[in-house]
């Protein structure tokens, strides 16, 4: 306000390639800066770091443009309202795109010659963003959104909708609790094949484990090289979910490598403020021979490479296992063009099944490690981490690994040692001696309280429990209004022009479902009908139900097998009642353990002196068993 001139917001992140792009070309660019410089306030904001503004101004560009992404630009007023809204921009106009450099010129005279209409656009965008786009509180209708799905479905090569390909987990994990509800496998089937599609796609990194952001193409081989914390860890939430469902070996190993990677990789070492929590992102470029950084440029393998790293017999059997070829399968997205480099991918099933692959596969990680890697966003953020915990949590169970549960148990100290805030609440990024904190956004507390339920159902420590339900309240009062409307951040934030309800999911699922599918778990766990009672009467479902899949997981709660058993948690035949109901999908399960219990009621007791598991779903308990076989069977349904 105090130069007169419009802000000019450029919204990124740091695992973002064409964000790299947009800074090299404009932002390092002397001559194009001071355009920028001379034209506006130029403000560069962390979607990561802050997802509550970069939340509005991309619905901005989603109303004007239909479509988003990042880099994401905005020119607002001083008031912060926005006027003008793209993504990428190069620094000159191309056919098609302006440039930073018209674009600064033509802002300046329009500001100067016609503030009164860009004010007026203002003043309609952001009605239009503050408006509130309820789609009312019809009964959520997941056989819709399951027939939804099976028609974006892509038959051939797997996953939903056509490219761009993002690995959206959440509708696999929507998938397999429909299944359970209708006993239609169909839908298993459908979670599975999005699944192994991604394993099999270069979008999976074979040598190191993990997945990168998206692919550009259908068949999932080309993809933004990028790794993100939170799609590792709902990548292997429903890896493992669909392994427990169908025993499928590969998407078990999908699920631990998944996890191996963040742990080796992702976890900040000691010495680091945030030393235990696990690091945002990886970036997609890295440097390559020529000492300029490239996208893939540490994953990317010539034929050449294979052979000079392996030999002729074990470089034979990589080019059948990958699938490479001497042109090579890497096609870079702005030019289109081949430069003999490869993406592996998993694709003869002969190749993979050889002896000798395994050490083949370690051979070239062995080498990979030598290159110069991706840089490391190091930032922990409260999202990610809860994310990973519940990850981490479901998988020790599940597979029955005590390496995970430690991980689990460390990361869950340390995650709330790190990010509680002395008045209850969250931070997304903690504060530390050098940077003030971020204060907590709803889905850091549902994320993080997601990971504690797992985390308490993996050791059934009632402190677990305690902090669940600690911090759920905690951010019911924060995050909610009179009408009962969730909201991405807080009331009052003094730098947002607008409070965006939560509601949709994008690449992670939205805050306000998960705290929902919070709610019903905890009320079912603790029998505290008022908690249940208010959170399915916020369970509306929206017109396009495909983007709400994870309210819709939280909506098929209430069939959701819930198993209270009863017996003191670390005692012989509670553990193997445990055992067996550890590899149930979607089954809750609690311990009333002595007469402080949170969970379950006074009537169940123990049979004989023996654990009881209580089993009920469909809103009836069934017949309690000390028979544990039997109890995974009423689960099981």
């Amino acid at each position: 306000a105090r130069r007169d001139v419009p802000v000019f917001l450029s919204v990124g992140y740091a695992a973002c390639h064409w964000c790299h792009v947009m800074a090299h070309e404009s932002f390092e660019d002397a001559g194009v800066a001071a355009a920028l410089n001379a034209a506006f306030v130029c403000v560069k904001v962390d979607r990561e770091e802050r997802p509550d503004v970069d939340g509005i101004y991309m619905d901005a560009c989603l109303a004007v443009h239909g479509h988003g992404g990042w880099p994401l630009t905005a020119l607002l007023a001083p008031d912060r309202r926005p006027f003008y809204v793209a993504t990428y921009l190069p620094p000159t106009s191309r056919p098609g795109r302006v440039g930073v450099t018209e674009l600064a010129a033509g802002a300046s005279r329009a500001w100067r010659d016609d503030r009164a209409g860009i004010l007026a656009s203002a003043t309609d965008l952001t009605a239009a963003l503050i408006a509130d786009g309820d789609d009312g509180a019809r009964p959520p209708d997941t056989a819709a959104a399951a027939e939804a799905l099976r028609g974006m479905a892509d038959a051939e090569h797997g996953g939903f909708g056509r490219a761009p390909k993002f690995p959206t987990p959440h509708h696999a994990l929507f998938l397999l609790a429909e299944a359970r509800r209708t006993g239609d496998e169909s839908l298993v089937t459908l979670a599975v094949d999005a699944l192994r599609a991604i394993d099999r796609g270069g979008i999976s990194d074979v040598l190191g484990g993990g997945i990168h952001r998206y692919a550009t193409d259908r068949a999932w081989l080309l993809p933004h090289f990028e790794k993100m914390l939170t799609d590792q860890a709902l990548f292997a939430l429903a890896c493992t979910e669909a392994a427990l469902t169908t025993g499928d070996e590969d998407l078990k190993r999908a699920a631990l490598g998944t996890l191996g990677y963040v742990l080796r990789d992702l976890r900040l070492p000691p010495g680091h403020p945030h030393a235990g929590l696990f690091a945002t992102s990886e970036d997609a470029d890295s440097p390559g021979l020529d000492g300029h950084s490239h996208e893939g440029a540490f994953y990317l393998w010539s034929e050449a490479d294979l052979l000079d790293v392996l030999g002729t017999d074990d470089a034979a059997l990589a080019r059948r296992a990958f699938g490479t070829t001497p042109e090579g399968t890497f096609v870079d997205e702005a030019t289109g063009r081949r430069d003999g480099t490869n993406v592996l991918h998993r694709v003869d099933a002969d190749a993979l099944a050889d002896p000798r692959f395994p050490a083949v596969c370690q051979t070239l990680f062995d080498a990979r490690a030598g290159r110069p890697r991706p840089g490391l966003d190091d930032k922990a953020l409260a999202d990610g981490n809860g994310l990973t915990l519940a990850a981490l949590a479901v998988a020790a169970r599940a597979f029955g690994r005590p390496d995970l549960a430690t991980a689990m148990r460390e990361t869950a100290d340390t995650l709330l040692g790190t990010f509680r805030r002395p008045d209850g609440g969250l931070w997304h990024r903690a504060p530390t001696d050098a940077e003030p904190g971020v204060p907590g956004l709803l889905d850091d507390s549902a994320f993080t309280v997601w990971g504690l339920l797992e985390t308490y159902q993996t050791t059934f420590d009632v402190a677990d429990l305690d902090a669940a339900l600690a911090l759920h309240a905690d951010a019911e009062r924060r995050f909610s209004d009179d009408t009962g409307t969730l909201f991405v951040s807080e009331a009052g934030a003094a730098d947002l022009i607008a409070r965006r309800p939560s509601r949709h999911d994008g690449a992670v699922p939205a805050g306000a479902s998960v705290h929902l599918w919070n709610a019903l778990r905890l009320a079912a766990l603790t029998e505290d009908d008022a908690l249940g009672d208010a959170a399915r009467a916020r369970l509306g479902s929206a017109e396009h139900p495909t983007g709400q899949t994870m309210r819709l997981r939280a909506a098929l709660q209430a069939d959701a097998p819930v198993t209270i058993v009863v017996g003191a948690h670390d005692a012989p035949d509670t553990r193997a009642m445990l055992d067996a109901l550890r590899t149930v999908p979607g089954a809750l399960v609690g311990v009333r353990d002595g007469p402080t219990a949170r969970v379950g009621n006074a009537d169940q007791t123990m049979t004989d002196g023996r654990a009881t598991a209580y089993v009920c779903r469909h809103g009836a308990c069934l017949e309690p068993t000390a028979d544990p076989a039997r109890a995974a069977a009423l689960a099981r349904g």
